[in-house]
């Protein structure tokens, strides 16, 4: 089992934050939270020591040889202003930007992740992802990944105007909830969240401290076995909350 270890710097944090979806659902409202996001940087930026970005930054991201998407020039230019500050950035690959290829790591030094990995911070165990297609269940969307990351699929869509492409796929996204919907508003319980029981099932394997995940939009921090903890980061379109670490974990809201 690969770990990275992260040794905090005294009065230093770890930062959490998932599912922003900038771009959905219009640009002008999107604007608006990139916005607040931003504004919440700007606050971590001077106690931070790594920032975990945890996916579904966009609602849809796509890289072409040359091209990107549109827009996102703001929260991109303030993400790379706190890795020149020395902050280190973590990018987990959601399903709504799992096109992303080398621009982040090239234009501004993240480390993009696209599977689940494994972090020892200060000491405690963490097992972070995502958080989408792991566990049982979600058939549908498991079926619909494979498409999306088939290499023919992605040879023939990259060769679509960038115009064309991404009105069809920021209609896919936001009209059709390809990914997520109104279900997720709505805790489902122990035995029905995938994601809780997949971490159950790792903590008869493994010791896990702390549990973290997008993906879910619903934040929750719940008690596992072992002192382990489950977490969903929420997200930043209803409920704007993130997570900090320094010697325990917190799950906080944005309220300015």
């Amino acid at each position: 089992m690969l770990k990275t270890t992260i040794n905090l710097q005294p009065g230093k944090k770890v930062y959490f934050a998932s599912d922003q979806h900038f771009g959905s659902p219009n640009p002008k409202d999107s604007k608006l939270r990139e916005a607040k996001f931003i504004r919440w940087m700007n606050e971590i930026k001077n106690d931070a020591q790594v920032l975990f970005l945890m996916g579904d930054l966009f609602d849809f991201w796509h890289e072409w040889n040359h091209v990107i998407p549109k827009g996102y020039v703001r929260v991109l230019g303030k993400i790379a202003e706190l890795k020149d500050h020395g902050i280190q950035i973590y990018f987990f690959v959601g399903n709504h930007d799992l096109w992303m290829k080398d621009y982040l790591e090239e234009e501004i030094g993240c480390t993009v992740f696209y599977k689940k990995q494994y972090f020892e911070i200060s000491g405690k165990q963490f097992l972070l992802a995502h958080g989408d297609g792991l566990g049982p269940g979600d058939k549908g969307y498991k079926r619909m990944k494979k498409v999306f990351t088939n290499p023919i699929a992605q040879w023939f869509f990259k060769w679509l105007h960038p115009d064309i492409a991404m009105r069809i796929a920021l209609y896919m996204s936001q009209k059709n909830k390809l990914i997520s919907g109104d279900e997720d508003k709505a805790f489902l319980g122990e035995d029905k969240e995938f994601l809780i029981i997949y971490s159950k099932k790792k903590l008869q394997t493994e010791d896990i401290d702390y549990f973290i995940y997008g993906h879910r939009h619903l934040p929750m921090v719940l008690d596992l076995e072992k002192n382990s903890k489950y977490i969903n980061l929420g997200d930043w379109i209803s409920y704007f909350t993130y997570g900090v670490f320094e010697h325990d974990f917190e799950l906080k809201k944005f309220n300015h």
